[in-house]
């Protein structure tokens, strides 16, 4: 093995590392999470880690993917699941090695009857999941069985290729093992994710199996929860700063976010829960106030700013706020446009959440790429923008930020910044460039078949006058004159 593979010395690490304080040797594989990417390992298994601190316990984290090679789970199983986690700011920097994981499976490595088994056992409690949007397979809040994953799944169930597959998959073992009740719990940024999960698991149940879907709906709970943490995608910048935090180490699965996170978390488990609230989340009857807030203040102005800053060259969200006109305009898009759609608990102050936000964004240690958070526009939209739009055309008040968001979306799609071509990542993709190669050339025609979408565009948007005809005026500006004199417009 290569120097750069090699395990962590743990004995030889810097003293400002800090190391779990807890038990490690009683952990047991008590939450199954599924998708151990980088927000998870900056979010769901810290927040365990910070529970165990405070109250110790059993709780241990065995993580799952489906996809991929095994490469990184065996390195991280070779540090002993130690893995680190960089806090970085432009004030402070925090770095600390995470000790709540203790079991890994993979599907390459372990077979997919290991990890169906595995959460079948007796000891696992929660599954819980950080798979993406599209990693749920649902359309129009119900199981997309057009999906050719979820049509494998159905009629494949042995070896499932699908999240919900194989959760249901595991389901179905636990029932036959009589292993008794268990929570699955979302973790991904999407709105009533519970309520998407358990439609997902509950439909996809019902057509293998009646009696299972009874059993699931008896012993099954689906929490929702609504996760804030800014976490970049690791870039070479921020590899160099975890391996010298590190004292010249290497540690592949570590992980550099923003100091900043919450969690708010739906409290409706079957069989159990880590003491969370000790380590700061909210465990709360009613999740969703806190997802809009989240999804259309937080999420929203990052997506209007991923389209319209990156297009005007603009490669980190850091870039964006110290523009001082994109950073104005992000600001009157929470402020003026979102706010009014939402309604909070009256604790919570949603002018100072936004300035808590533009300082969070103006974060430069954290990099975080405009292109990145550009990618599944079609899935991230409709609860992010549109929801508000409807809101606003109804009250007939001003929203013309969320238009022009949706206008930046519809050129970026086209994968052309002056000339500059880039990736597009997207569910859509391949019938996005279909439109942009058969429509492109005719902007009228173009905006119209985008706006035919009914996957992203609710109909009865598209059919008020009053919203395409702000899509086509506010397309048409930006083509004439660029996202960044787009932007600065709208201070007009």
């Amino acid at each position: 093995m290569s120097a750069e593979f090699s395990p962590l010395d743990l004995a030889n690490l810097p003293a400002t590392v800090e190391k779990p304080s807890y038990d490690r040797s009683v952990l047991k594989p008590r939450i199954a999470h599924i998708g151990f990417g980088a927000f998870a390992r900056a979010h769901t298994a810290m927040h365990l880690h910070e529970t165990l601190a405070a109250v110790g316990g059993d709780w241990g984290m065995r993580v799952i993917e489906l996809f991929g090679t095994a490469d990184l789970f065996d390195k991280l199983a070779q540090n002993d699941y130690f893995y680190t986690l960089v806090e970085t700011s432009d004030d402070d920097t925090n770095l600390r090695l995470l000790g709540a994981v203790c079991d890994t499976q993979h599907v390459a490595r372990d077979g997919i009857e290991a990890l169906v088994n595995g959460l079948a056992e007796e000891q696992l409690k929660i599954i819980s999941l950080t798979v993406t949007e599209k990693g749920y397979c649902v359309k129009n809040d119900a199981l997309d069985t057009d999906n050719a994953m979820i049509q494998h799944d159905l009629e494949n169930i042995a070896a499932p290729k699908t999240a919900i597959g194989l959760i249901v998959a595991g389901l179905a073992k636990r029932k036959e093992l009589g292993n008794g009740p268990i929570t699955v719990m979302s973790c991904d940024n999407l709105p009533n994710n519970g309520v998407l999960t358990g439609i997902a698991v509950r439909e996809f149940a019902q057509k293998l199996d009646g009696e299972l879907a009874a059993w699931i709906e008896e012993n099954v709970s689906f929490p929702s929860t609504m996760v804030d943490r800014i976490v970049p995608a690791l870039t070479d910048e921020s590899r160099a700063l975890i391996k010298e935090s590190l004292g010249g180490q290497t540690d592949l699965n570590g992980i550099v976010c923003e100091p900043f996170r919450q969690w708010v978390v739906e409290d409706n488990f079957k069989a159990g829960r880590p003491e969370w609230e000790k380590a700061g989340a909210q465990l709360v009857a009613d999740v969703e106030p806190f997802e809009e807030m989240k999804l259309r203040t937080l999420n929203g102005s990052h997506s209007f700013l991923a389209y319209l800053g990156f297009l005007a060259g603009k490669e980190t969200i850091a870039e964006c706020m110290a523009d001082p006109v994109f950073a104005a305009e992000t600001r009157k898009l929470m402020v003026d446009e979102q706010r009014p759609t939402l309604h909070m608990p009256g604790d919570v102050d949603l002018v100072a959440y936004a300035d808590m936000l533009l300082k969070r964004f103006a974060n430069s240690q954290l990099k975080h790429r405009t292109w990145q958070i550009a990618s599944d526009g079609t899935q991230k939209m409709p609860q992010r923008w549109l929801n508000s739009v409807r809101h606003h055309l109804k009250a007939g008040t001003d929203h013309r930020h969320l238009i022009l968001g949706v206008a930046g979306w519809m050129h970026y799609i086209r994968q052309d910044r002056n000339g500059e071509s880039y990736e597009l990542q997207d569910p859509m993709a391949e019938q996005l460039q279909s439109i942009v190669a058969e429509k492109g050339a005719d902007a009228k025609a173009y905006v119209d078949a985008l706006l035919a979408l009914d996957t992203v565009f609710p109909q009865d948007l598209v059919g008020d006058e009053r919203f395409t005809k702000a899509v086509h005026d506010a397309y048409a500006k930006v083509a004439a004159v660029g996202t960044a004199a787009a932007v600065a417009a709208l201070a007009a």
